[in-house]
Parts: structure tokens; sequence; C-alpha cells
């Protein structure tokens, strides 16, 4: 039953895949993936989330919090929340893609 709790929050750690110009050039340089993430996501989560959504093998994880930006809408000014990137780094040989619908 623990194991069913612990996939749960698994499928639960990973929001979306940053996809950018310094995303794609570290996925072709360093084999890295970058992922937006859950604020409380750690990285043995993030490890074991990606190895169990995209059947590859992790190296390691580095975290980065991203702070939200400042913006103003007309008079009033409001703020973008924070949030968490993940820099996914696989093993050598391992590849990643997003549009194969698996």
């Amino acid at each position: 039953m623990n194991t069913a709790i612990n996939e749960e929050r698994l499928l639960q750690v990973i929001l979306a895949p940053v996809i950018s110009e310094k995303a794609t050039m570290l996925a072709d340089k360093r084999e890295q993936v970058i992922f937006r993430v859950a604020t409380s996501a750690t990285k043995p989560e993030v490890k074991a989330a990606v190895e169990l959504l995209f059947k590859v093998q992790v190296e390691s994880v580095q975290m980065a919090n991203v702070k939200g930006k400042n913006k103003r809408f007309g008079r009033f000014f409001g703020r973008r929340s924070d949030w968490k990137k993940a820099y996914v780094c696989l093993k050598p040989g391992q590849e990643l893609t997003f549009a194969a619908g698996e």
C-alpha cells in the first residue's frame, strides 16, 4: 500500500518540461533535461519520477528555485508565483523525447 502512495506522489512531482533555447542546448551537449517540478519536490523524488514516467536511467539531479517576477497590470502591481525547476542529467546513451506518444 505504501508503494501506491509513493507512485501517486511521483506522478504529481513533475509538472512540465521547460522548453527554451537553454534547455535545448543542454539536451544536446550534456544529455540534461529541464523540468518544472512541484515546489515541495526533492531530488530523490524527481529522479524516481523521471525513471518511472520515461523509462530512462538518471545519473543526477540539480534543483533551482525560480523567483516570480513583479508584473504590472495597468495601475495594479502583481507578482508571479515562485516555482522550482530540476536539471535532470541522464546516463550516457539515454535519450528522452516528448514527441513520442508513449
